[in-house]
This record gives C-alpha cells, structure tokens and sequence, in this order.
C-alpha cells in the first residue's frame, strides 16, 4: 500500500489531523501540507464541509450486514466486515452560492486500517426528503453503503440539498448545487475520519445510479479540475443514468418510458423554481392539476402518493405548448439541458466503467451509449457493461457487486 497518498501514517499527520478536527469545525480548515489562497473564494471554500453535527444510525456486524444486504436484494459474498453508519449534517451552499446545510450517510468499516480509500455513491431520484439513505432504514442506498463499508472502504453518501435533513426543496439536476453538496460531503466524511484517527486516500472512488450517473461524472470532473485541494477521482461508475437529459425529457412528453408523466413533473417543478420555466402553473399543467402539482413535489410527499394523485401520461398532465417546448426546446432552456447532455463529454484521468440494462424502461442504454460516445471521442479510458434484461431498479443491483470488484482493481 503506498502510504504517501494516504493521510495519518504518522505521529506528525495525526496530530495535525487533530488540529484541522477543531478548526474546520471552527470554520477555518486546514489539509496535509497543501498551500491554501488567500482568496475570499477559496476561504469561503474552506468553512464548507464543516460539520454541524453526527448521529449514529447503526452498528453491525459482518452477518448483520449480508442480512440487510440480501434483504436489499444485493449480493452478499463480498461482506468482510462489520460496518458503523452515522448520519452527518454539514455546511454547504446553495446553486446561488448561499450558505445552507445538507445531511450525508457516513459508513465506515470495522477493522484495522487506519488509512482508507473512500467511495462517494450518488443516488438516484428521489421526491420524498425521508426517503434517502441517512434517514431511512430500509433505504436501497443505505445498503449499497453498507456494501462498499463492508469491504473496507469509507463511504460518503450525500441526500443532496433540500433531502434528508436539509432544508428547502432539492434542486433537481442542477448541476452546480450537485457538485458542491457532493464534494463538501467528502470533506466532512474526511472530518469525521480524522475524528476517529483515520485518514482517507486522496483518489475517490464514485459511484452513482440514475440521477447519481450524471452526477457522478460532474463531480469527477470538478474534482479532477481543483473544486477541492485534497481531493481527485480515481474510478468512476455511473449506473443507468439519463446522460442525454433533452432526449430524456423529449422521451418523457412523449410517453415513451416508465413514469414519465411524474420524472416530468419532478423536472418542470424543480427547474421552475430554479430557472422560471412557466409564469403560472396553467401554463405548464392541465386543470385540475395545476391547482396541485406545485405543492405536491414539495419533498414532503412519498412518491407513492405522487403516483396517485398525478395522471400516468405527460399528455394528461401537461398542456400540450408545454410538451413542445420540452420536445423542442430553445433559448436559455436548451442552453441549461446542454449542460447536463454534456456531462461525459471531457477525458477523466482515471478510469470510467458504465453500467446499464439492456431492459431499462424508465433510463434507456441509449443514454449510456451516449455518455461512451462523449468519453471515446475524447479518448478517455472506458468501457460500457450490458448488466442484462432488467428493469430500472434491478439494474443497480445487477451492477453493485461489478463496481466493488472494479474498485478493488483501482489504483
């Protein structure tokens, strides 16, 4: 193991981690012998991440672990250690750039090692706050977390703002407020690391499925373009996500997929809010939803109950110089949907394995295949795995055990 890209190998390290404990609670941060601009912007950069506050949520052991694992519908084989997970609320920023907080699972393996890679998993979408992995339980991502715990690494899992313990509505592919919220996570997961005497290597490992596919290329590429000082990529493995999101909503005014009437209203509501997509609700929706739809994507409303108070079709829901508008759009929309069909097109430094299913209805391969297209013409290091006949949600699962053998390879 090389130990120079590791933090606390020695006595000198583990006291300085003791210090940068203190003061990035404090606000000021500190890193391992790296020079620091005295720049507003970069000072602002060191008080997010802080931690606000940590709460244990479980404590297993290795079979407890493949138990919750194989509930999960996850293959088990890989467990080799107990896991610790708390929950922590860290300091970020908003899409505007105003200070916020945002909530992320932290699981750590019990064993020995003192010096851990980390793994930043990305999930999917999601409408309800207390669906995410630090609040629930029974949380799909919860036990992907405990997955890669259980194997020895660290995991940070961020809700995203606006999910979990975060305050305000989420911000639904923004991809400025994706970055952020995503790599202050790490910078409290590497707080909370130095709390409990262990270091985190500097190369993340990340990892995300559906909504987390893009996001888990964006942040790559903040990382691997400075967004933090310590911190690059050193694999990445987006599951099934929508990486070319203008046909992915053009698809969804269509009817062509699963759920496409509510992965729309999510989209018109959030981007709304963000970016004014619509003056009024009845220019968007269709009466009676109209009087509805803007409260109901509020992050207070199970997705169940979404499902039953929406229409199944876009064409129920929406007005029809809305759908085309979504087919074809123009102007500063076009331009903010370029933003996230771009999320590939540029050359990781490390390496990139996509994961998709061939029997995905809600995400089609196409939108992998697009995102292979972006990297090769780049010429980055990649390479596209067809999981199988599956749906959506089994797609992720099909893949997990993939990621983690493909982490393990990872230098």
């Amino acid at each position: 193991m090389n130990s120079s890209r590791f933090e606390g190998r020695s006595a000198q390290r583990a006291a300085l981690a003791l210090v940068c404990a203190v003061t990035v609670l404090a606000g000021s941060g500190c890193d391992d012998g790296s020079r620091h601009s005295s720049s507003p912007a970069h000072q602002d950069s060191a008080t997010r991440g802080a931690v606000v506050s940590v709460t244990p949520v479980a404590d297993l052991d290795a079979k407890e672990v493949a138990v919750r694992l194989a509930k999960a519908g996850i293959d088990a084989t890989q467990v080799r250690y107990g896991v610790r997970v708390h929950r922590l609320v860290y300091r970020t920023v908003d899409f505007k750039g105003t200070p916020t907080t945002a909530s992320e699972l932290v699981a750590m393996p019990k064993n020995d090692e003192r010096a851990l890679r980390v793994v930043s998993w990305l999930h999917g979408t999601e409408v309800y706050r207390g669906e995410v992995a630090s609040v629930n339980d029974e949380s799909p991502d919860r036990a992907t977390a405990l997955l890669f715990a259980s194997t020895g690494r660290a995991v940070s899992a961020p809700d995203y703002l606006g999910l979990g313990k975060g305050p305000g509505t989420h911000p639904y592919g923004n991809p400025k407020a994706t970055v952020t919220a995503s790599v202050d996570a790490l910078r409290a997961t590497r707080t909370f690391a130095r709390r409990q005497g262990r270091g985190l290597d500097r190369r993340v490992l990340i990892s995300g499925f559906s909504q987390g596919g893009p996001a888990t290329m964006l942040v790559g590429r903040a990382l691997q373009r400075g967004a933090d000082p310590f911190f690059r990529p050193g694999a990445l493995a987006p599951v099934a996500g929508p990486f070319d999101l203008s046909g992915f909503e053009a698809a969804a005014a269509d009817d062509r997929g699963e759920r496409s009437s509510l992965y729309l209203a999510y989209f018109a509501t959030a981007w709304n809010r963000m970016y004014g997509l619509y003056g009024a609700p009845n220019q968007a929706f269709r009466a009676p939803y109209d009087k509805t739809v803007q409260t109901l994507f509020n992050g207070d409303h199970k997705a169940s109950e979404l499902a039953a108070a929406l229409p199944k079709t876009s064409k129920q829901l929406f007005t029809a110089e809305f759908l085309q508008r979504v087919r074809h759009p123009t102007g500063d929309l076009r331009r903010k949907l370029k933003v996230m069909d771009t999320t590939c097109d540029w050359r990781p430094d490390a390496p990139v394995h996509l994961f998709h299913a061939r029997g995905d209805k809600d995400v089609a391969i196409a939108h992998s295949l697009h995102c292979q297209r972006q990297l090769t013409a780049q010429g980055a290091d990649q390479q596209l795995s067809d999981v199988g006949e599956f749906d959506h949600s089994t797609t992720v699962l099909k893949a997990l055990p993939q990621i983690v053998r493909e982490f393990d390879r990872a230098r």
